[in-house]
């Protein structure tokens, strides 16, 4: 339970820097939402990654380049799904993006990217067997 509250902290703060990109990129600079969205996810994904891997999932003796390679993988699917249920939500139920977002934000933190993160990305894998950390 306790890596699961601090992996939601990790996320927690990881979506404060996405909305606030996403917000200043759409009511700043009047990017379209859509763009908007996908470089608040990106923003979101490094502070995500930096907080889950050296201090949720206290995987900094693992290979950086093999996590990051897992973590661009997972945030791709991330990204792409975020998209699709902003667009799907601003326009089919007409709410405002950021709710939108907010909603998204949510069932993917504790779903997709918390059992990723932890059974793919920051665990150590040996043959045969899971090591989580």
């Amino acid at each position: 339970m306790r890596t699961f509250i601090k992996a939601q902290a990790a996320l927690i703060l990881g979506s404060l820097a996405d909305f606030l990109t996403t917000i200043l990129l759409v009511e700043v600079f009047h990017c379209w939402y859509i763009a908007g969205n996908a470089m608040g996810n990106i923003t979101g994904a490094i502070v995500q990654f930096i907080l889950s891997r050296n201090w949720a999932f206290h995987a900094e003796k693992e290979n950086v380049s093999g996590q990051i390679m897992k973590f661009i993988l997972i945030w791709g699917g991330n990204i792409g799904i975020s998209a699709a249920g902003v667009y799907a939500l601003t326009n089919y139920f007409h709410l405002h993006y950021l709710i939108s977002k907010l909603v998204i934000s949510i069932v993917m933190g504790l779903t997709y990217t918390f059992l990723l993160s932890k059974y793919f990305v920051f665990t150590e894998t040996v043959p045969g067997k899971i090591i989580e950390n």
